[in-house]
């Protein structure tokens, strides 16, 4: 019963580890895609970032 349930136990790990991980992921992707709009559509003007770092 117990290697039954430690075999569950690194399987809900390791889905749970892709599921975070591929999340991470998409977040990665979303926030390379609005600094490259940033950049793209920057003001004429000013210093040029959009944003205040």
């Amino acid at each position: 019963m117990v290697p039954l349930l430690l075999v569950l136990l690194l399987a809900l790990i390791l889905f749970g580890a892709g599921f975070a991980l591929k999340i991470l992921w998409w977040v990665a992707i979303v926030v390379l895609v609005v600094w490259l709009v940033g950049f793209v559509a920057r003001p004429r003007g000013g210093s040029g970032r959009w944003y205040r770092w």
